[in-house]
């Protein structure tokens, strides 16, 4: 069970927490599975404590719905296979006798659903019986308030769809998703109209970017951003700019297959720390643990931490490659990219997409180089930075998180340093990075405001957390898995408010 999932506690601060044994939760939910043998007994028990007018509602609505599921099907064979009246009649009447599995079930689900608000035993579609939240055995006043806790807890969570694996990776508006609605198909053809002209108008594109951009177009935007600060806005002198960076990149002398590096001490030790690295990146995601897509994240990290000797590699600068690489296969790809075989790519595509990779990365690194290296002088500047922000936003939070010594560095060093990548789902660290990249200065500033509000959001999990092992269990361990571009908009633009409010003037959030 996840921290942000567990019951309110009812301790003290002064007192360590009792935690709820096996035995205490098996008594409490025993009766959710406590079946007896005998069926005929349970169901007379269930007969008993029923209202037979809302038996007899019941009962004529589930005879109403089954024939009208019934003349649905039939219409659908009738379309089918164009029987004559006579045998469409038998066809109906031998289905009606002979009700399939499915409608079995689905009765069976109508009746558990509709009873479920006035019978204190509720029938299961399997002949089971579950005794209702009333007539549970009553126990102690603390058991009674965890299982009120827990109740109250599962009842509130909100029904989620499943996400496809390809959502998953890369975003909500991708195949295996619903078709594009109106107002998507209209934002993809503002970004296109934006694309095509021969003067790319950048300031219009940032704006569009900030509230998302469609992955149709994301490959090539985001080549845009990262380029457009370095030359002129003409599209094709930014492609132009694209294509040399990829052949210095290819043809560039540092490699991990030079042999002169191997004997070098130091780049053979650097070599062999990336080599180990690079598997520990998104371990369950098959596409990062192809053999093809290591080697090209070996080289990527190698050669940058080459021409920056002044950081090198540091932990984490390797997840920092993962959103540009997942972006950068879906320009050439259609399908699901979590199984995707990239070797089935062509030579020249690979390249290209690791040198689109390393230059955005590098491109990234540069405005935050110094959280990288020696000490991490970035790094500690933004925790503390975080920590007097969200004393002056949520200063409720901060003291409890004071109360139980709860150091700010204990969980957000890892939010700076990878940029709130192992907080979040990729898909939404990909939708982070289309405002990142509008933003200016997004990730070495705009981040600081969205761990603020990212902290905040937790508010109420953190209040209810009661000593330091808790607390620190539900920081590194946020309840972000079905997370989707709805949380994230919600997310950037409460740390945008804050920014409006902040950012102009750094002393309103010191003490």
């Amino acid at each position: 069970m996840k921290a942000g999932n567990k019951p309110p506690s009812t301790t003290t601060p002064g007192k360590p927490k009792k935690a709820t044994t096996f035995q205490e939760f098996e008594s409490i939910t025993s009766d959710a599975w406590d079946v007896g043998d005998d069926d005929d007994e349970l169901l007379a028990m269930a007969a008993q404590n029923l209202n037979i007018e809302v038996v007899m509602e019941t009962a004529n609505k589930v005879i109403e719905n089954h024939s009208k599921l019934q003349e649905r099907r039939q219409q659908q064979m009738d379309k089918m296979t164009e029987p004559d009246e006579k045998d469409g009649q038998e066809a109906h009447e031998e289905e009606e006798e002979e009700p399939d599995e499915e409608d079995e079930r689905e009765e069976g689900a109508e009746i558990t659903t509709d009873l479920s608000f006035s019978s204190e035993t509720l029938p299961l579609s399997d002949n089971r019986m579950v005794k209702s939240h009333s007539e549970a055995p009553v126990g102690s006043p603390k058991e009674v308030g965890i299982e009120q806790a827990v109740l109250h807890r599962q009842q509130s969570l909100p029904h989620r769809p499943v996400i496809p694996l390809v959502a998953r990776m890369a975003d909500q508006n991708t195949s295996g998703t619903p078709a594009m609605t109106q107002r998507e198909a209209s934002r993809l053809d503002k970004f296109r109209q934006v694309l095509a002209g021969p003067n790319t108008d950048l300031e219009e594109l940032r704006k569009l970017s900030w509230s998302g951009i469609p992955r149709q177009v994301r490959p090539i935007t985001w080549k845009l951003l990262s380029v457009s600060g370095t030359i002129s806005a003409h599209s094709e002198v930014l492609l132009q700019m694209v294509k040399l960076i990829r052949e210095l990149h290819i043809h560039q002398e540092f490699s991990i297959n030079n042999p002169k590096h191997h004997s070098n001490p130091l780049e053979s030790t650097l070599n062999t720390i990336i080599h180990i690295d690079i598997p520990r990146t998104n371990p369950l995601i098959p596409l990062f643990q192809q053999a093809s897509v290591q080697e090209i994240f070996e080289r990527i990290l190698f050669i940058w931490a080459i021409r920056h000797p002044a950081s090198g590699y540091v932990q984490g600068i390797n997840d920092l490659v993962t959103p540009f690489f997942v972006v950068y296969v879906f320009e050439y790809i259609e399908e699901e990219v979590e199984n995707f075989n990239v070797s089935s790519l062509q030579e020249e595509v690979l390249r290209n997409i690791e040198a689109d990779s390393f230059w955005c990365m590098s491109k990234l690194l540069d405005g935050i180089q110094d959280n990288y290296t020696f000490a991490q002088p970035g790094i500690q500047r933004k925790v503390k930075a975080l920590e007097e922000l969200v004393s002056r936003i949520d200063e409720t939070v901060h003291r409890h998180m004071q109360q139980y010594e709860v150091e700010y560095l204990q969980f957000a060093f890892r939010w700076m340093n990878n940029l709130l990548m192992r907080e979040l789902p990729l898909r939404c660290t990909i939708r982070l990075w289309d405002t990142y990249q509008a933003e200016p200065e997004g990730f070495s500033h705009f981040h600081l405001y969205v761990c603020a509000a990212f902290l905040v959001r937790w508010r109420k999990e953190i209040l209810e957390e009661k000593d330091f092992q808790g607390l620190m269990i539900l920081l590194q361990n946020l309840p972000t898995m079905h997370w989707g571009n709805e949380e994230v908009s919600v997310l950037l633009a409460e740390a945008y408010r804050l920014k409006f409010a902040f950012a102009d003037a750094p002393n309103h959030y010191k003490r």
